[in-house]
């Protein structure tokens, strides 16, 4: 194998056409069918299904296609840390984030990086927890915010704050609206979760387990603007951090209620991959990311007279509630 086959098949099964692949590479459909069968036959594989639509990778092609993707970040990579070595913080750095923070951070986080880092490039990506700690093993991030991370030697975790998570539902008239619940009292309402292994949906019926009840289902939905526009037509009713509702354009159309009995509290961790080596530009990208987290974290608990939860690294423990 050498890296222009392997790019060659990692661009026609993203693309899911030689045609739309060789446009994209800049080079001439034959060569490109040529470059990608001899992959083939050096690894005695059929890696694509080829027919009148296109092209679509067998469960080989799936396989190579993970670890390609890998290996040609890690190409990008070696390139950057020689760039770096000249001087100059550049290269692409990907950052996941979840769906319910990328409201919060996006923006403030894009003006943040395009000040410091003006020579690197910056992709962000959405996607809940599991997904990204995945797609930080296969190099296809190099770096995320998730929720309740798993411990392990494969990681290197910053934990950055703790949050509630609140019952959201339809604004309704009335005082017993907005006040707190018990979470067995929440288990007999009807919820719109995300699906298993959603770091929220693991953790709220880990909860209920130890109470001895399980949650309602109304539905199970795995998109964050899909679960709120539910909500909002009175479906069920959502469990999520407060935060979520600070960047919509109607959040009035929403009530808030705090969790008790236990509170359920979520864990928000900068993660990196131990395998996977860093660069300059990806530290000072980590820099700006855990500052414009902090910094978003509390203006947005200054503006609600709240108290800021942040991690204490002097203790090595979350601040009690």
């Amino acid at each position: 194998m050498d890296l222009k086959q392997i790019e060659a098949f990692v661009r026609v099964a993203e693309l899911g056409s030689f045609t739309r692949a060789a446009l994209a590479l800049n080079m001439a459909q034959p060569a490109l069918s040529r470059q990608v069968r001899q992959l083939e036959v050096q690894l005695r594989q059929t890696l694509l299904v080829r027919n009148g639509r296109g092209a679509t990778p067998t469960e080989a092609g799936k396989l190579l296609l993970a670890h390609g993707r890998g290996i040609l970040h890690q190409v990008t990579l070696a390139q950057q840390e020689l760039g770096t070595a000249r001087g100059a913080l550049a290269g692409r750095v990907c950052i996941g984030l979840p769906p319910s923070l990328s409201r919060l951070i996006a923006v403030p986080l894009a003006h943040a990086f395009a000040q410091q880092l003006p020579q690197a490039q910056l992709s962000l990506i959405e996607g809940f927890s599991v997904r990204m700690a995945e797609a930080l093993r296969l190099g296809e991030l190099d770096l995320a915010l998730l929720y309740n991370p798993t411990p392990g030697t494969e990681w290197q975790v910053t934990p950055l704050h703790e949050d509630a998570l609140v019952l959201i539902s339809a604004a309704t008239s009335g005082k017993a609206s907005r006040q707190p619940i018990t979470l067995a009292q929440l288990a007999r309402l009807p919820l719109i979760l995300p699906s298993r292994p959603n770091a929220f949906r693991l953790l709220i019926d880990q909860q209920l387990l130890a109470l001895g009840c399980q949650a309602q289902l109304a539905l199970e939905v795995d998109g964050l603007n899909a679960i709120l526009s539910l909500v909002k037509e009175g479906m069920g009713h959502a469990v999520l951090p407060a935060y979520t509702l600070d960047s919509l354009d109607h959040p009035r159309a929403f009530t808030t209620r705090r969790i008790i009995s236990p509170r359920l509290a979520s864990q928000l961790a900068l993660v990196r991959c131990t395998r996977r080596p860093s660069t300059a530009t990806q530290d000072q990208a980590a820099q700006v990311l855990k500052t414009v987290v902090i910094g978003a974290f509390k203006s947005q608990a200054k503006s609600k007279l709240l108290p800021a939860r942040p991690y204490r690294a002097s203790t090595g423990e979350w601040p009690a509630p």
